[in-house]
């Protein structure tokens, strides 16, 4: 199993940005994607999880407003759309996967629940 995150980078308060999350070495579509944040000396924090063919999406409660996942199994690809980005949005940003098909549930929130995870890439909001 293999997650290659990209698309961070250096943007300016209230742009945008979209992670892409590229899976290999797994049936892609079977399984769930999560989206997670961090910053150096806190816990690692939940954004979104989609579900397996996408039908079914959860967001941390204060992350619905701007943050959209999404996925294409074609392309074995996951989406995280940020927008009006914050300083306080600098962080390095994750995916992963759980080991255990779920149906359409995934959790949003929890990292344990994740088995899997990419390298992370770094998204920093400055002027």
């Amino acid at each position: 199993v293999q997650l290659q995150a990209s698309g961070g980078g250096l943007v300016q308060p209230g742009g945008s940005l979209r992670l892409s999350c590229v899976a290999s070495g797994f049936t892609f579509e079977n399984y769930a994607v999560g989206w997670f944040r961090q910053v150096p000396g806190k816990e690692r924090e939940g954004i979104s999880c989609i579900s397996g063919r996408g039908g079914t999406t959860y967001y941390a409660d204060s992350m619905k407003d701007r943050f959209t996942i999404s996925r294409d199994n074609a392309k074995n690809t996951a989406y995280l759309r940020m927008n009006t980005l914050e300083p306080e949005d600098t962080a390095v940003y994750y995916c992963a996967v759980p080991k255990a098909r779920s149906g359409n549930y995934c959790s949003p929130r929890t990292p344990t629940w994740y088995d899997y995870w990419g390298q992370g890439t770094l998204v920093t909001v400055s002027s």
